[in-house]
């Protein structure tokens, strides 16, 4: 179960790819303690939950994040083990204060940077024009020396695809093993930047085979979570898109949406399915895309069980349907997945058993690798 708290819809930059429109908005605490209590009493107690903090940029407002953070671990029903809380930031504002709370309430902070500096600053820049690279660098290494495993999520977009092997080894280099790379959902997409596709992931698959070879291995969203659908038949259903059923998006008026990409203004429409301060019971979700008979052409295709052609809000605004794939995010599935069958049959040769992607715990062969590095400093 996953439900995401927009604290603020305040942010100290101005990307301009954001799918939240910036206002001088905060969450009210007893709005957020409504939250706290869904959570908790509509969540199985064999499922985990995670609680994540976004925006806006929620550090912003850092002292309703920690009094919401103590709502949730001082909750009746808190359990370190099943609860996971998080936040997002853009990695423009991190301290000692900042550092010392997430460690004492094991909160994951997962980090926004689009990669080197000319590709950061195309889009990641401060409203009054200004670079965020330099900043955003220097509180990542801050903040991988206290959270190593630190996931960071990059956008790519039409204008810099051809960077994102270049990105790749940027955040390498500065410590990062936990990659996350997403499209711009908003952007331009064309036949031209489709056909570069498999190029570029089979450039990003020989960096992912020279990580393993090194002893470095990193986990990279595009590849990783590909060789795990793979090897395991396929994405399994609590691994599809679960919006309105099992996650949800909390916008900081208290109205719920289907999933953080829904929240925009905050001002309700069509992804929005209630308010959590006027009785949100979670009767009203969104469609079963996994299930429904949607994605027409898809159900012919040889790949459909490894593709995230079931991702609603990726749907929505690339094609305008939560069950309609876009050219180009068709395009990326299928070089994604041809890229990790590529691996699974040159890696497997070299000797690679592949055993935590066949749990669906491929990030665990990063965390080993950090455990065995630490060790080895000792």
């Amino acid at each position: 179960m996953k439900f995401t708290l927009a604290i603020t819809l305040r942010c100290n930059l101005a990307c301009p790819y954001c799918y939240i429109q910036k206002a001088d908005a905060t969450m009210s605490l007893s709005t957020a303690r409504n939250i706290v209590d869904y959570a908790f009493e509509n969540s199985k107690s064999s499922e985990k939950i995670e609680i994540g903090f976004f925006g806006g940029e929620p550090l912003l407002q850092f002292d309703l994040m920690r009094r919401i953070t103590s709502l949730i671990v001082n909750h009746p029903s808190y359990d370190q083990e099943r609860v996971i809380v998080s936040v997002t930031t853009n990695g423009t504002i991190f301290n000692q204060e900042i550092a010392d709370f997430l460690t004492e309430k094991r909160v994951i902070p997962c980090v926004s940077c689009d990669g080197p500096p000319e590709v950061q600053d195309c889009a990641r820049v401060f409203p009054d024009g200004r670079p965020s690279s330099g900043v955003v660098e220097e509180n990542l290494k801050q903040i991988l020396r206290r959270f190593p495993l630190t996931p960071v999520n990059s956008v790519f977009s039409p204008a810099n695809l051809h960077h994102v092997p270049r990105t790749v080894d940027y955040l390498s280099h500065l410590g990062v093993s936990n990659i996350y790379l997403n499209p711009d959902i908003f952007g331009r997409w064309t036949e031209r930047e489709a056909q570069m596709l498999p190029g570029i992931y089979e450039a990003l698959g020989r960096m992912y085979m020279d990580f393993y070879r090194g002893g470095t291995p990193r986990y990279i969203s595009l590849i990783d979570g590909k060789i795990a659908a793979i090897l395991r038949g396929g994405y399994k259903p609590v691994e599809r898109c679960r919006m309105g059923s099992g996650e949800f998006a909390f916008g900081p008026s208290g109205n719920v949406y289907l999933c953080e990409r829904f929240i925009g203004p905050d001002e309700g429409g069509p992804h929005c399915i209630g308010n959590i301060d006027q009785g949100f019971s979670g009767a009203r979700g969104c469609q079963k895309i996994s299930s429904s008979p949607a994605n027409g052409p898809c159900q012919e295709c040889g790949i459909r069980d490894y593709c995230m052609n079931w991702c609603g809000c990726t749907n929505y605004f690339t094609a305008g349907s939560y069950n309609t794939v876009s050219p180009f995010i068709c395009a990326s599935e299928r070089a994604a997945v041809e890229t990790a069958f590529s691996l699974i049959q040159r890696m497997g040769a070299e000797g690679m058993d592949f055993l935590h992607h066949l749990a669906g715990t491929p990030l665990a062969n990063t965390i080993l690798a950090a455990m065995e590095e630490a060790g080895a400093l000792r």
